[in-house]
Order: structure tokens, then C-alpha cells, then sequence
């Protein structure tokens, strides 16, 4: 599968805004809806108990699963690649350290940081907020769909580049309107009564 259709919709899973309910559970319910990546966000998680879920995760999903931050977990855990942000391991650092084929995910929330990105070997971007958002209050300014495509047309051929921040089945489309190969999703599929079918709104949405 092409990378621009595994980015299509991505669930970040945060145990902190799951509320005692089984992550693994919630993201085989989000992969059953139609999620094509999951990401695992655990800020304040202690190493082992990240490295545990992240191989809960490889081994019950079909779906390429990435680690937020940690390279060292999503390798030690068999992850199919990383999220990297500005204050993490840079990007060209990393890459000569990792297998062929891990996957280098970017953040871009400038058009600053979109010139600098434009040079640094990643995978795919990922583009926010696009909308204001709870789940990251220091992001900054939210880009609106204008401001995603500006920056989401700095990227290089062959980089897929997903929107996040704020993304619900109300305003996904217009971020794949504007050039997003995908969305990534917190609370709107963690938050939910039933994952699953919030999940497949959103497919919904982004057709």
C-alpha cells in the first residue's frame, strides 16, 4: 500500500484520554471503522509501559503502527516508524541509524519549520492545528484550511502531508480539499461512545 493511502486516517491513541478503557481495544474498534495508521501519544508514560502497549498494539493490529517522539521504543517494540516533533531527534540524524522502509514522521506548523522540513528526509508531514484543539493547547495558531494548503504545497514531491488538530467529521473534508493526503484524529474517535462507528464517519468524511 502506497504511504499517502496508510496516512489517510490516522488515530492517535492517549491513554490519558481514555479513561481507564483499553487502548488496545479502542484501536482494534478504530481499525474495524476504518483507521490506516495508529499512533501511540504517551507523554508521561513510563518507557516499559509504552514499549508494552506499543507491542500490544503491533501484534493485535493490522495496521502500521508508529511511536510518538521515542525511536528507540518503536524499534525495540517492532513499530513500523516514529512521530518526530522540532524538539525530538532530528530527522537526518536518525535516518542513517534505522532499518530501510521506518517510517520518519514530521511535525509542521510554520512556514518556517515547512522550508526547513523541505530539506530533512521524513516520510510524510503532519500539518497543524488546522483547528483549534484541547488535546495540544500549546500548537499554537490555528491554520484554518488556507493556512494548511500553504504549507502543505512547501512539501517535496512524494512527501504525503495529513492535517491534525481539532479534525472531526464536520471539517475533515475541507483539509483534504486542501491538499491533505489524510488526517490524523485524537479525540474524536478516543472521546467517543463507539469508536468503531465514529471512526467510519470520518472515512466517510474523507471520501
Amino acid at each position: 500500500m502506497a504511504l499517502a493511502d496508510q496516512v489517510r486516517l490516522m488515530v492517535i491513541t492517549d491513554p490519558v484520554l481514555l479513561k481507564g478503557r483499553d487502548p488496545v481495544a479502542v484501536c482494534r474498534a478504530a481499525v474495524r471503522g476504518g483507521a490506516t495508521m495508529i499512533q501511540v501519544r504517551w507523554k508521561d508514560g513510563a518507557p516499559a509501559a509504552v514499549l508494552e502497549l506499543t507491542r500490544a498494539l503491533v501484534a493485535a493490529l493490522p495496521v502500521p503502527i508508529l511511536v510518538n517522539d521515542r525511536a528507540d521504543i518503536a524499534l525495540a517494540a517492532g513499530a513500523a516508524g516514529v512521530h518526530l516533533g522540532w524538539e525530538d531527534l532530528p530527522v537526518d540524524a536518525l535516518r542513517s541509524h534505522v532499518p530501510a522502509g521506518f517510517l520518519l514522521g514530521l511535525s509542521v506548523g510554520t512556514p518556517e519549520e515547512a522550508s526547513r522540513a523541505a530539506g530533512l528526509p521524513a516520510d510524510y508531514w503532519s500539518i497543524g492545528p488546522c483547528f483549534a484543539t484541547a488535546n495540544k493547547p500549546d500548537a499554537g495558531w490555528a491554520l484554518g484550511p488556507a493556512g494548511f494548503g500553504a504549507l502543505a504545497h512547501l512539501a517535496p514531491d512524494g512527501v504525503p502531508v495529513i492535517g491534525i488538530g481539532g479534525i472531526t467529521t464536520a471539517n475533515a473534508s475541507l483539509i483534504k480539499g486542501a491538499g491533505a493526503a489524510g488526517v490524523a484524529v485524537i479525540g474524536a474517535v478516543l472521546t467517543a461512545r463507539d469508536p468503531e462507528s465514529a471512526t467510519r464517519e470520518l472515512n466517510r468524511a474523507l471520501q
